[in-house]
Order: C-alpha cells, then structure tokens, then sequence
C-alpha cells in the first residue's frame, strides 16, 4: 500500500512512500548525511530514514556539509545538486579531492542525460533525479552503504539468538523480538562487530546522528531495554573501560 506525498504542491520534490518496502542491507549501521536546501523535503526525507533504523544529520547548504564531514565519519552523502549557496558540483569535487572515504548520491530536479555525466564527472557516486520515489531512494543508499562496507551474511547469529538485517527482524530460541528501531540497531551493530569490542562512543557515533549528545546516558539506557528483552542467559557483555560485546 502506497501513500503519495506532494511538498508544497512542488513536483521536482513530490514523491512516493512505501509501507511495505523490502528493507535492505545493514541498515542499522548506516550513518547519512542529507544536505537538502528545501526545509520541509529534508525533514520528510530524514524522518524516512531514521525510521529505517538509518542515523541522519541534515545540512540546508554546502558550507555546513563540508564542515560536518569533516567532523563525522558518514558511509553516503546524499546531496541535493542545486544548492542556492555553496553548489553541490562544488561540495562534490571539495570531498571527492579531499579523500571524503563515504559515498556520494547526488539528487537533482534536472533529469537530461548530460546533467547525469556531469555529476558522476565530478566523482558522485549514483545520480537520481526528483521526483522520485522514497523506496529508491532507501534502496540506492543501501547499495552504496554495501559497496563501501565488508559484507555481512544475510542472517546474524549469536547462540539461539537470530536478526534479520533484511526484514528488520530479531528472535530468541524461536520467539520474535518486539525491539525499537534504536535497539535493533544496536543489536545488529553489536553481532557484526562478530565479538569486538565496542566503545558506547563508537555506538553514540553510528546508530544516532550529530544531534545525540556525547554525554548522555542514551546508550547506556538502550543496552539496559535490550538485555531485559534478551532474557537469559545474558548475550550482552559490559567489558569494564571498554564498552560492550556479544
């Protein structure tokens, strides 16, 4: 079932939004970077994507986003070609110069075959043009996410317990795991660093976005929720000055 959304009664930023789109890739460990001039889109983008369990921080130009990535460590840039500031050809070829290690997905409200060459010229990664639809958008982050990552098996696994990157799905000995999308995130994050150990910072930096505070005890609320949900025998593991581990 499909609901069509328009922004502003604008075509170039309309779109479609799926409930039942397939999920995915890792998603809990996909850290964005959005950087959209037009307030309402990337909030409505953003919102999107956090509820696919993705940490999204979202800049109105290109100033800022250079700034934050330089300040953050994203797996794809999501960048709106016309920026009314710093223009997104300028962002692109400042990061790809740079050695920016992310992926870039340029969006445009131009479609023609040249503005395409051009921006992949410039060192983008993948091209799409608005309008389009919010389950390719989703899908094409995942893609480039999985191009710049170690590959995951499709299922991950620690004892009895089971998650489903793919479906979004986590279980216990056969019962399914009623988990928040922060927990799910962190749950996965945990099983694919496959017995590392992980700083709470290290979480705080990949499952939330720029706007989580590094002093909360967000993290350490969340792990709480998930063991409790776990049950026994315990599978998270607090490794003293270190961070946690399944």
């Amino acid at each position: 079932m499909e609901e069509l959304y328009e922004i502003g009664g604008d075509p170039a930023v309309s779109g479609r939004v799926t409930a039942v789109t397939p999920r995915l890739g890792h998603a809990g460990r996909v850290r964005v970077l959005l950087v959209e001039d037009h307030a309402e889109l990337a909030e409505t983008v953003a919102g999107v994507l956090r509820g696919e369990g993705m940490a999204v921080d979202v800049a109105p130009d290109g100033r800022p986003a250079l700034d934050r990535a330089q300040l953050n460590d994203y797996d794809v840039l999501v960048l709106d070609r016309d920026l009314p500031g710093v223009h997104g050809d300028d962002v692109c070829r400042a990061l790809v110069s740079g050695g920016f290690p992310g992926r870039i997905l340029m969006l445009t409200a131009s479609g023609t075959i040249q503005d395409r060459v051009d921006g992949l010229g410039l060192g983008a990664d993948d091209y799409l043009t608005k309008p389009f639809a919010m389950a390719e958008l989703i899908a094409r982050i995942r893609a480039l996410w999985r191009r710049a990552s170690t590959p995951l098996p499709p299922t991950l696994t620690a004892g009895d317990l089971r998650v489903d990157p793919a479906q979004r799905v986590a279980s216990r000995a056969g019962q399914r795991l009623a988990l928040r999308p922060k927990e799910l995130a962190v749950l996965e994050y945990l099983l694919a660093a496959r017995g590392r150990v992980v700083p709470a910072e290290e979480l705080l930096e990949h499952v939330w976005d720029e706007a989580a505070d590094p002093f909360t005890t967000t993290v350490k609320t969340t792990i709480r929720r998930l063991r409790a949900k776990l049950g026994d025998p315990p599978l998270i593991e607090t490794v003293p000055q270190g961070g946690y581990r399944i």
